[in-house]
């Protein structure tokens, strides 16, 4: 029976003892280690490796705006009413894509495009017309409904209406934040939206032919308790989502002011927050869901378990992937583009930001050239996260080392996971056990060479909690 199919395998004595805290890998070497003195040659060079090699490509655009604040959310947002701030940003948006198209390869295929934020429909039907069809002017999209056109949505701040024109625009994939259907818990985080919105949204997204539907939760928020997420995921479940996300809230205040709003005494305790994951996933896989890894989960048929299945899944700024022989470019505020060995973060501030875009420069604020240690510490830890499983002859093959011998120390540092069992290291590689995925993050923290050089640093980056 295949790792992905069996059900997870719930040690809650290894969990509590492994449950440090860790980098979630979206990215590696990861986002701290992103420097300010950062070469746009760098970015060039990069460029036109990506079109020698003839890679397809991704788009990520960054829409920052919501018109009320989450509590919890520690995304980079602008919360605002006055809805005329969009159509400035989205014009510098248009103009940043401009400054890439010459960079470009003209033939370059787009198979992949992702709306995120913020929440992308706060921006009217006529401005989501205005930047799609100016991004199909520029570049080169999949039009046969063959590429992956997502959108975030809020389902209790998005019309029927709106999703039938996204859908016209060829936005063929749904992401909504459902978080908790409690309301007690809708209000601690000032986050709302009925089972009657998500449900009449969901019915008309199958009838307007969207192609997927995944839905966001969160474990851990204040007020919740088991009992409350038993009645979210029953309705949630009823729902049929063909993926979901099921993400721990991080309760880190001294990084996002909004989490201040949220007062500690009504957060769960850990030994609860245990136990609601441990439901969710019992529950979750009993409805006929897979866990694909770090918080999502998939139906069998859908992309992300046959990518998975195939050895094909890939994770990156968004999390996992399907399109793992893409390059993304990123454009907004904020958003962090990954081309080739390159990754480039674009100016955090919005000011900053329109100040570039009106000079005409490229808003880069600081990026990262992965060198040759990097890559291959990269290969391995997007092999470990997506598919629990190191093949040393593939080491081999890609990168000429012998990996028993040029990772002896980490192998060593694995040694006591292997006496736990949730892993086995033998002369063909290593293999994640059902009982070591959950902790799969501490796993790849063992290849993260900037993390291990940063163990003596009192100063060193605070990362939340693996489970």
């Amino acid at each position: 029976m295949s790792l992905f199919i069996e059900p997870l395998d719930w040690d809650q004595a290894l969990l509590q003892r492994y449950d440090l805290a860790g980098p979630r890998y979206t990215s590696y070497p990861t986002a701290p280690q992103f420097q300010e003195a950062f070469s746009e040659t760098a970015l060039r060079n990069a460029i036109t490796r990506s079109n020698n090699a003839q890679r397809p490509l991704s788009l990520y655009f960054h829409i920052p705006f919501c018109e009320s604040l989450c509590y919890y959310c520690g995304c980079n947002k602008i919360v605002t009413n006055n809805k005329s701030r969009a159509r400035t940003y989205l014009q510098r948006m248009i103009q940043e894509l401009a400054l890439y198209v010459d960079l470009f390869d003209q033939y370059k295929q787009v198979t992949q495009l992702h709306w995120g934020g913020g929440t992308p429909t706060f921006i009217s039907d006529e401005e989501m017309s205005l930047l799609m069809n100016a991004t199909r002017r520029l570049f080169q999209l999949a039009d046969d409904d063959s590429g992956e056109f997502s959108v975030e949505i809020h389902p209790g701040r998005v019309s029927v209406k709106t999703m039938a024109h996204l859908r016209n625009l060829g936005f063929n994939r749904v992401s909504m934040g459902v978080q908790d259907f409690d309301s007690r818990v809708q209000h601690a985080v000032n986050r709302y939206n009925t089972l009657e919105q998500v449900s009449e949204l969901s019915n008309a997204l199958r009838a307007q032919d969207y192609k997927s539907i995944s839905m966001d939760l969160i474990y851990g928020l204040p007020l919740q308790t088991l009992a409350s997420l038993r009645e979210t995921l029953s309705k949630v479940i009823d729902l049929n989502p063909d993926r979901l996300s099921l993400f721990n809230y991080a309760h880190m205040p001294h990084l996002f002011k909004s989490q201040q709003l949220i007062k500690e005494q009504d957060l769960p305790v850990a030994s609860a927050k245990l136990d609601m994951l441990h439901y969710a996933i019992h529950t979750l896989e009993a409805a006929g869901y897979r866990y694909i890894g770090m918080d999502h989960f998939a139906k069998p048929e859908d992309e992300l378990s046959r990518a998975q299945d195939a050895g094909k899944l890939q994770r990156n700024f968004q999390g996992y992937s399907t399109h793992g022989d893409c390059d993304l470019l990123a454009v907004g505020v904020s958003s962090i583009s990954m081309i080739d060995n390159v990754y480039v973060q674009n100016a955090k501030e919005l000011n900053t930001y329109q100040q570039k875009m009106d000079m005409g420069l490229l808003p880069i604020s600081k990026g990262f050239t992965l060198n040759a240690e990097d890559q291959l510490r990269r290969f391995i830890i997007n092999r470990l996260i997506c598919h629990c499983r190191l093949d040393f002859a593939e080491l081999k093959t890609c990168f000429d080392i012998d990996a028993a011998h040029y990772f002896s120390a980490e192998l060593a540092q694995l040694a006591p996971m292997q006496a736990d069992g949730l892993l086995t290291i033998n002369s063909q590689g290593i293999y994640v056990h059902n009982k070591g995925r959950l902790l799969i993050r501490r796993v790849c923290m063992v290849f993260d060479e900037y993390l291990q050089k940063a163990k003596q640093d009192s100063s060193r980056i605070r990362y939340s909690k693996i489970i």
